[in-house]
């Protein structure tokens, strides 16, 4: 299981950090050393290589977002999905055309613009829930059983680690740190199981349809 936890690390004077532009990994390293990592990943899904990549550009994505204007809470839920697709779209990486830092980066910026047509798009949507619903229809009725059936099938599928939090967080609305109480695992393993478990299911839903 990959544990995702973003935490806060002071920085000391002098110290440089990734950005969207710069290509330092930590101090004194080269750039490379990213790739390498992510090289790493998408040859053989090398787990310790992530959680190096993660505990180093998690903390700088987030900060990142919130220069852009995220809410930290916002920023750090981005910087994990941003991650997560570091992490899932690693051999998609080419060092030839794109700096580690600035790939990672781009990605996060992308979400970013995503969470925020997402925003703009839910007063809309709010406005035409709000129009009555027309007359249900067989056919209608009939795909969403089939879909409630798709749902079902892939929550069975989940690890069962996964799909407790899915169950505590999703079926019995227990906020994190209630979950995180409950089974007795950090908040970081909390969210990284949820994130996961999230893109297991709309992986599987892909595929059912």
């Amino acid at each position: 299981m990959i544990a995702l936890h973003l935490h806060q690390s002071g920085r000391t004077q002098g110290q440089r950090s990734a950005t969207a532009r710069g290509e330092t990994v930590t101090d004194g390293q080269p750039a490379a050393d990213a790739g390498a990592l992510l090289a790493a990943i998408a040859a053989r899904g090398d787990r310790d290589a992530f959680a190096a990549l993660f505990d180093h550009f998690a903390p700088r994505v987030k900060g990142y977002l919130m220069r852009l204007g995220l809410p930290a809470a916002q920023a750090e839920e981005l910087a994990q999905e941003a991650m997560l697709t570091v992490w899932r779209r690693a051999e998609q990486f080419d060092p030839a055309t794109h700096g580690a830092a600035a790939w990672i980066f781009t990605i996060a910026r992308n979400l970013r613009v995503d969470a925020v047509r997402r925003d703009r798009l839910v007063p809309r949507l709010d406005l035409m829930a709000e129009e009555p619903p027309p007359p249900p229809h067989a056919d209608a009725a009939v795909e969403a059983s089939q879909h409630g059936e798709r749902v079902r099938a892939a929550l069975a599928s989940l690890p069962d680690e996964q799909a407790e939090v899915v169950r505590l967080s999703f079926f019995d609305d227990r906020p994190h740190a209630e979950i995180e109480r409950a089974l007795g695992i950090p908040l970081g393993t909390v969210k990284s199981r949820l994130r996961l478990a999230m893109a297991r299911l709309r992986t599987l839903l892909d595929d059912m349809k």
